[in-house]
């Protein structure tokens, strides 16, 4: 049983009202054109008020009733399952565009845990345009992106940056601000540990608590579009 869809009721209403449209145009529109006999006036104006939720196949759907985009109808997607209805993809689209079996990829879907290759990551990454931290999530890849930010700020960040822009995808320019900067932070707060120590060893505990959370100080840092 999947998760509802993270639905964007607000946004279905506008768009509704700025083609003109009635909940009985939209109805029609997808029992017309979709096939989905069901469809009532009763259906749009309940997701509408937030009081129901479309189904995968009822937004797409309605997205075309609306002459949108799906990923227009919903919140921010978070599994591997929403961002590809958000581009409006079948399942069949994005195993073969990542040359997965479609079998394997449904059951990646179900249990959201992608467990392709390298290359069949980087056609994912295509397919969906997923954003880097949108990536690094889908994948599972964030242990490994914690494990190199932790050593970038507490050695040389110089010396993880080729590896960090691998991982991500990114070109290297865009992460020497973020890192220089990550790197600073961290050195201060130890820096500063220490000086309240008077100079002996210290617990460390707010290092410790910057390298917990490492993953979230980067993307707050990332220049994202």
């Amino acid at each position: 049983m999947h998760t509802p869809l993270p639905f964007n009721a607000r946004a279905a209403r506008i768009l509704r009202e700025k083609l003109g449209m009635a909940p009985g145009h939209v109805a029609y529109g997808m029992r017309a054109s979709y096939g989905m006999a069901y469809i009532t006036p009763d259906h749009i104006t309940a997701w509408e008020r937030g009081t129901a939720l479309p189904s995968a196949g009822e937004l797409t759907a309605l997205a075309g009733a609306l002459w949108c985009n799906p990923h227009e109808l919903m919140g921010a997607p978070r599994t591997l399952r929403e961002h590809r209805i958000a581009r409006g993809l079948a399942a069949e689209d994005v195993a073969r565009a990542t040359g997965v079996d479609l079998d394997a990829y449904q059951q990646m879907e179900e249990t959201s845990q992608w467990t392709g290759s390298k290359r069949q990551s980087a056609a994912l990454a295509a397919a969906l345009t997923l954003p880097p931290r949108d990536f690094i999530a889908i994948t599972g890849l964030e242990d490994e992106l914690a494990r190199l930010l932790a050593e970038a700020v507490s050695t040389r960040w110089q010396a993880h940056i080729r590896a960090i822009a691998r991982l991500i995808a990114v070109d290297r320019r865009d992460l020497q601000d973020p890192l220089r900067d990550m790197h600073h932070e961290y050195q201060t707060l130890m820096a500063a540990t220490l000086s309240r120590a008077g100079g002996t060893s210290a617990s460390g505990e707010d290092g410790r608590r910057y390298l917990d959370d490492i993953v979230n100080h980067f993307w707050s840092r990332f220049p994202e579009d």
